[in-house]
């Protein structure tokens, strides 16, 4: 697993969409790096006796600009936000849930939007869901420094910090740190002062991760010792014995987020096989290998019933008390001039 996920981050670094490893030729997902781990949609692979082939990408942003440039794979593993945009681009077609049983099993409140679910069918099947929040060495960092977001601008600090490389997840906390929970209602006033705020973080930033393997490796590495950071990166590090934190709970609030798989208009591959391992992902046994691989909740009442009594799930899933921005769909237009002011920002700008 970990030369997996090392061979993946490799590619994903170097800005290849090109498969870490070819399995069933009938079916391609383009996927991040973590998600190849086979105990996620084992009934797939009991059935066809191998694992899709995978192709790796380390940002929504950049699956969608390699996928419009005519990169070809079968499904792939946006977050909700992105929906509307390759929607927009014709690039999808909906999915036939009558072939996919556990389809029925999907808690309705991932599927509350017509973006997402309307007359003309399933545009998206979400599947997976965690958390956006402060990670931090137990060790170097104090309890009391990460119970606010301005850990990320405290001049102690300096250098010592890292922030995700997407627009959408550095936006979210810059909300949040000021004053921001509904991403869907904000004003040009709101979209200047967390500019500001994330300036004053930028100084701080010792490197933006690109794939919570990079995460790890640089709060393991002793680079860093807080990031703004997902479950998966948090699980790493757990499972390498390293002192690590998930202070969910910052006074300011943190973010949740929820992903899933579109059907690739054109794509090379089986329709039927595509179908079938939607299926498996749903499937309630998947929740454990999710779980345990990635951190992340199932989106399935089902599946999160047979994991709801572990460690993990009340560590890193379980309600906080502290203000939650949801990264749901925003419009279009206000993601594009985060994505521009984000490129600027880090550039020093």
């Amino acid at each position: 697993m970990k030369l997996l996920r090392s061979s993946a981050l490799a590619l994903v670094l170097t800005g290849m969409a090109a498969p870490v490893f070819a399995a069933d030729s009938e079916l391609t997902v383009f996927d991040w790096a973590g998600f190849e781990e086979p105990s996620i949609f084992q009934g797939y692979v009991e059935k066809y006796g191998d694992s899709p082939t995978y192709a790796f990408y380390g940002d929504d942003d950049e699956a969608y600009q390699k996928l419009a440039s005519g990169f070809k794979a079968d499904i792939a593993h946006p977050c909700s936000q992105m929906i509307s945009k390759y929607r927009d681009a014709g690039l999808i077609e909906p999915w036939d849930v009558s072939k996919i049983p556990n389809f029925e099993s999907i808690d309705p409140k991932f599927l509350a939007s017509p973006i997402f679910k309307d007359d003309q069918g399933v545009w998206f099947i979400p599947t997976d869901w965690g958390a956006t929040a402060i990670a931090y060495n137990t060790e170097t960092v104090p309890a009391e420094d990460v119970a606010s977001l301005n850990v990320f601008t405290d001049a102690k600090y300096q250098g010592r910090t890292s922030l995700p490389d997407s627009a959408d997840d550095v936006w979210a906390l810059a909300y949040l740190a000021t004053g921001v929970t509904d991403w869907t209602k904000v004003t040009d006033e709101q979209f200047a002062a967390a500019a500001d705020w994330l300036r004053k973080a930028h100084v701080n930033v010792a490197a933006y991760w690109a794939d919570p393997s990079e995460q790890a490796q640089l709060m393991a590495s002793g680079a860093v010792d807080v990031a703004w950071s997902w479950n998966d990166g948090v699980v790493l590090l757990e499972n390498e014995g390293f002192p690590i934190g998930f202070q969910r709970a910052p006074k300011e609030g943190s973010s949740n987020f929820f992903c899933g798989f579109i059907n690739l208009k054109d794509g090379p591959g089986s329709e039927d096989k595509a179908h079938e391992f939607m299926n498996a992902w749903l499937a309630p046994a998947s929740a454990k290998g999710l779980l345990d691989t990635i951190g992340y909740g199932h989106t399935s009442t089902v599946a999160m019933e047979t994991v709801k009594d572990e460690p993990a799930v009340k560590n890193g899933l379980s309600e906080v008390d502290a203000p939650i921005l949801s990264q749901t769909p925003n419009d279009p237009a206000q993601r594009e001039k985060q994505l521009a002011e984000f490129e600027k920002i880090k550039a020093g700008f």
